[in-house]
């Protein structure tokens, strides 16, 4: 069955001003279909351009009026722009017709392509841009405000998928299973950055497949890629760290031990609630609450940015010092 074509015609056109021997320029298209109408339609649009000097075409009548005045059409080029006297008023024809030409390939792109056709070029388009170009996008644009080590483990995997491809682009339209898969053993294997020698270990290794993961699937959200391919392929398990710490004893010998009070403080406040030090540097005396008759820190952690609410000892708050104003820092000038 053949697709019925709207055939629509977009054209300059002329209207005359009632109070000043000028012209307004305006384009028209017809027919119109529109879906809240019964009946085609002719719609204008009008340019904010006026002329007073168009040249008419004597041999072709438009209108004859009540008092027997014939008026004319304006006399048109070979490729059909209106011709003035004037070399201003032939620009704003030009311009015109610049107008009516566009309007024209959209109304003929609208009538050959369907919705879903548009769709499927819309997303021809999108599978031919660059993955690499994106994920900077996605870095920049959603991790701004991220914490330092969030950024720089962005910056690795981007750093590693120039590496991986060469310094080629990696079109949406290369990205399938096998593509995922190879970039998994790449990243199994893929040097330490920096100055470090080696590959990188399980547990990196492990982040940063998230993170591509991750950024796939972004993909897949903002339409570049019409599968969820990251799903389909496992992550990389990571390795349980090893974690050291101070036993009682060892605890009791540090308190012992003479060094500077503040780095001491620190340092025993920092066994006692796990704390990290850049955390530990940056608490306020407001994120350190009293709470049901005993002690709470309530704070945004500085690495994750998560919200914590952590039930502190006595000691613990103890070893904080005396309570100041609540932007204060509790463990002010403690280095790094």
């Amino acid at each position: 069955m053949k697709k019925a074509l709207a055939n629509t015609r977009v054209s300059v056109k002329l209207r005359k001003s009632e109070y000043r021997e000028e012209w307004y320029l305006y384009v028209e298209a017809y027919p119109v279909f529109q879906a809240d109408k019964s009946t085609p339609q002719r719609v204008r649009e009008y340019l904010n351009r006026t002329i007073t000097t168009p040249i008419w075409d004597k041999s072709r009548n438009a209108r004859t009026d009540k008092d027997g005045k014939t008026t004319y059409k304006p006399k048109r080029d070979l490729n059909g722009i209106i011709q003035c006297k004037s070399q201003l008023d032939q620009e704003s024809c030009i311009y015109a017709d610049k107008v009516r030409s566009l309007r024209q390939k959209e109304y003929d792109n609208a009538s050959l392509y369907s919705e879903t056709d548009a769709e499927q070029a819309e997303q021809l388009e999108r599978s031919r841009c660059n993955f690499i170009e994106y994920f900077d996008h996605v870095q920049r644009n959603r991790h701004a405000h991220s914490s330092d080590s969030i950024i720089a483990n962005w910056n690795r995997v981007y750093e590693l998928l120039k590496i991986f491809s060469k310094g080629n682009a990696i079109p949406f339209s290369h990205i399938d299973l096998k593509f995922v898969e190879s970039f998994r053993q790449f990243i199994l294997n893929a040097p330490q950055g920096g100055t470090k020698t080696g590959t990188l270990s399980q547990n990196t290794a492990s982040t940063y497949f998230s993170i591509f993961k991750a950024a796939l699937k972004q993909a897949f959200i903002d339409g570049y890629l019409t599968v969820d391919i990251g799903a389909k392929v496992k992550g990389i398990q990571g390795r349980e760290s090893r974690r050291e710490y101070l036993t009682v004893d060892e605890l009791n010998r540090l308190a012992q031990t003479p060094c500077d009070p503040l780095l001491k403080r620190a340092s025993l406040f920092s066994a006692l609630t796990g704390l990290r030090h850049c955390d530990i540097q940056k608490l306020k005396w407001s994120e350190v609450e009293e709470f049901n008759g005993g002690y709470r820190l309530n704070f945004t952690q500085q690495k994750t940015k998560g919200v914590e609410y952590m039930p502190i000892s006595e000691q613990a708050f103890q070893l904080c010092g005396e309570r100041k104003d609540g932007e204060k820092l509790v463990f002010a000038g403690l280095p790094d």
